[in-house]
């Protein structure tokens, strides 16, 4: 049988721990196995429990919720994910940074919540196009190193990154990029969404990338996306 997800709670406001908590516990496939009510005790613990995932608030006193994200990321203990709002735009941008696998909404209803921490568990990164479409955009307000031949305003120079890509892959990353779900590039290509993951995988370890998340940053760097790209729908 396999073992349980292992959750660290960290939240400043001790209800909403509770909250979390009971949401968590009665799924059969998850334990939360700590609570945190400030980033420092959420570092400490996670050396301590080795939990598979923690569910990181970011204003918290002591230490707040990115800095503990860095360290707890660094030292490879476990994936994070951010709890944020909407009107947190820095703190998505800098939770990215600090190598969150993904961000959700603090008013997420219970199988949201539940189906994020088994994502995150599974390897996968926690992106909404809703928050992919701000981080573009932030990312938008600062200069770009790297270039798409052909677009006005970047220099007309190759990623060398992408060399390493073929060309259906280079595609892939690009609609991943978009905020994109795997069933929808797959619609956009007419391909499988088998098919899809397979070329994913390949990118992500072509391009030593973490997640889902690390691409979308990185396929705006190369300059296979732009701000406007976000928002094109997928082809039926």
């Amino acid at each position: 049988m396999t073992p349980p997800t292992r959750v660290l709670l960290v939240d400043d406001h001790r209800l909403v721990r509770s909250g979390f908590s009971l949401i968590l516990s009665v799924e059969e496939d998850l334990e939360v196995v700590g609570e945190a009510s400030d980033g420092a005790e959420a570092v400490r613990l996670t050396h301590e429990l080795r939990p598979d995932v923690v569910l990181m608030d970011v204003q918290m006193p002591v230490m707040d919720g990115i800095e503990a994200t860095r360290r707890i990321v660094a030292d490879d203990l476990a994936k994070v994910v951010i709890l944020t709002t909407f009107d947190q735009d820095d703190y998505v941008f800098a939770g990215l940074g600090a190598g969150a696998s993904g961000f959700l909404l603090k008013n997420s209803d219970a199988e949201q919540l539940v189906q994020a921490v088994r994502a995150v568990a599974g390897g996968h990164a926690l992106l909404a196009p809703e928050v992919t479409r701000r981080v573009i955009a932030q990312m938008a307000a600062a200069p770009v190193p790297a270039a798409r031949p052909g677009v006005p305003g970047r220099q007309d120079q190759r990623d060398p990154r992408l060399d390493e890509l073929t060309p259906r892959e280079l595609e892939v990353l690009g609609l991943v990029g978009r905020g994109l779900s795997n069933a929808e590039v797959a619609a956009h290509l007419f391909v499988g969404e088998a098919t899809v993951k397979t070329h994913l995988s390949n990118v992500f370890a072509k391009l030593h990338l973490r997640d889902r998340v690390q691409a979308v940053v990185l396929a705006y760097e190369a300059g296979l996306i732009l701000p406007g790209d976000v928002a094109d729908p997928p082809r039926d």
